[in-house]
């Protein structure tokens, strides 16, 4: 059973930065492509960054040169710098495999953006 732990979120204001980090409960961890996935009231779970295991990234354009998603494989945590935020990226946010099926979705961590 894999257990995914977000943690980092909470209220900031414009403009502001947050660091998230989820940590895996397994050691397989660096053999997947790992991503970050939000989920605001009334919208569906999106992917928004990923990163392979060797190190290549991919963002959404709503993110693109303000997120920066990175990984320590022996740490098996995969960790997701926010900066410059809006309040569009107010949202519920989880870590996952990019891979179908997804393992069992963490808590997830809450991230508000609100002066």
């Amino acid at each position: 059973q894999v257990q995914l732990a977000e943690s980092g979120g909470g209220l900031v204001q414009p403009g502001g930065s947050l660091r998230l980090a989820c940590t895996m409960s397994r050691s397989f961890f660096s053999a997947y492509t790992m991503g970050w996935y939000r989920q605001a009231p009334g919208n569906q779970r999106d992917l928004i960054a990923s990163i392979t295991r060797e190190g290549t990234t991919m963002y959404v354009d709503s993110v693109k040169g303000r997120f920066t998603i990175s990984r320590d494989n022996a740490g098996k945590t995969v960790y997701l710098q926010m900066n410059s935020l809006k309040p569009e990226d107010t949202a519920v946010y989880y870590c996952n495999r990019v891979v179908t099926p997804v393992w069992s979705w963490g808590q997830g961590t809450q991230v508000t953006v609100s002066s």
